[in-house]
């Protein structure tokens, strides 16, 4: 077996192909749009380039087959935040082979060791943690869109590797067509009635406003997480862009404090029930399906992507308020089934209290491990939880 750096259009299609041979015969798996991992990889249209850099290997076996793939990629905003410089590796794919899976890891780790990096996390994006994050150990049913979905047997090769939990990402989901316990709506109904807060969903008229509130919210909500990194306005424009052909504005909201933007709640159509037709490729033929399969219907789940509320504005149930304003949305569109809440770390203890007094159910759960490369400073980290009391810390 050899590693091959991806550097040319042959190798870039063996590192997208090879999904094809480890994911045969798996019904649940969705086979991601291929310009959608390319475009991760192209520095004119990935901004994490401006501050990091990215390398992609495949594996080929004795008879050049590509059998396996990865990536190791330093995103110079968090690295040197650790105890140990520590980078990213991802993109993993490989055959049940833990020779192989070692040596796609050994040359992730050479790489980082290269670029000044004592430690890697995996598997995650070279971008926000919203799309390809962490290993799916737990709930094997098909992913909804930018979720990461995996064959069980890679947690035995990430573990027996010597990669070690960093922290536990949690996906619930909401079934529609059960009631939400009444002390939630009570709670909901108590907030929506005061004046001085009010609700609006996304208007694309309105984009310019929108995406400045959002940068708002979030600068003052996520504060207390590990390395916080502001969330540029270029970034959420172009995330925008990218959705607009499937997303719903009705699905988008955000809440104001009189004139003050205090939180929002992104949430999108599983475009994947879609894309799982389309075997990666999005040309013209699928275009069209795609319009038709839109008109049909087909994205019966939602994925509920991220919700912020400024700390002083927390555990005043104004998360419960911008359900309720969902709710009249919901049940105009009936072809709806299933919400999908994903997914929130055990680092976040207010989120996931907030998920279990929906009702919501277990469905997966992804972890992010993180592998020390010197084994004299190998210990146990775990990423920090965020304070429960941030509403009175600011």
């Amino acid at each position: 077996m050899k590693i091959v750096k991806v550097s040319d259009k042959k190798s870039v299609r063996e590192f997208l192909n090879v999904v094809d041979l480890v994911y045969k015969g798996d019904s649940a798996y969705v086979r991601p749009l291929d310009v959608q991992v390319e475009q991760i990889f192209n520095p004119h249209s990935n901004d994490f380039y401006n501050h990091g850099s990215a390398e992609r290997f495949i594996l080929l076996d004795d008879t050049g087959k590509t059998i396996g793939r990865v990536a190791a990629f330093i995103n110079e905003k968090k690295a040197f935040g650790y105890t140990q410089p520590t980078g990213g590796m991802g993109f993993f794919e490989c055959i049940n082979n833990k020779d192989a899976a070692f040596m796609l890891f050994d040359r992730a780790k050479q790489w980082l060791l290269e670029h000044g990096m004592e430690a890697m996390d995996g598997p995650i994006n070279f971008g926000e943690n919203d799309n390809f994050w962490g290993l799916l150990v737990e709930g094997f049913t098909s992913p909804a869109f930018g979720m990461q979905y995996n064959p069980p047997y890679y947690r035995g090769f990430f573990e027996s590797y010597g990669f070690s939990e960093y922290f536990e990402q949690v996906t619930n989901h909401l079934d529609l067509s059960k009631p939400f316990p009444e002390r939630f709506w009570t709670i909901a109904k108590r907030v929506v009635a005061r004046e001085q807060y009010y609700f609006r969903h996304f208007s694309w008229k309105e984009a310019e406003k929108f995406v400045a509130d959002f940068v708002n919210v979030y600068s003052d909500a996520w504060q207390f997480h590990d390395n916080f990194t502001p969330i540029t306005p270029e970034t959420l424009h172009k995330s925008l862009r990218e959705a607009k052909a499937f997303m719903d504005e009705e699905f988008i909201w955000f809440v104001y404090h009189n004139d003050d933007p205090i939180a929002f709640f992104i949430m999108f159509p599983d475009v994947n029930q879609i894309i799982k037709h389309f075997k990666g490729k999005m040309n013209f033929a699928n275009k069209l399906k795609f319009v038709y399969y839109k008109w049909r219907n087909e994205m019966t789940r939602a994925r509920v992507v991220i919700m912020g509320v400024k700390p002083r504005y927390q555990r005043l149930g104004i998360e419960s308020g911008i359900f309720y304003k969902l709710k009249d949305v919901v049940a105009r569109k009936t072809y709806l089934k299933e919400l999908e809440l994903s997914w929130v770390g055990d680092f976040n203890p207010k989120m996931r209290a907030l998920h279990e007094s929906m009702g919501a159910t277990r469905g997966k759960i992804h972890i992010t491990y993180r592998y020390i490369f010197d084994p004299a400073k190998r210990e146990e980290q775990r990423a920090g939880e965020i304070p429960v009391d941030t509403k009175y810390r600011n």
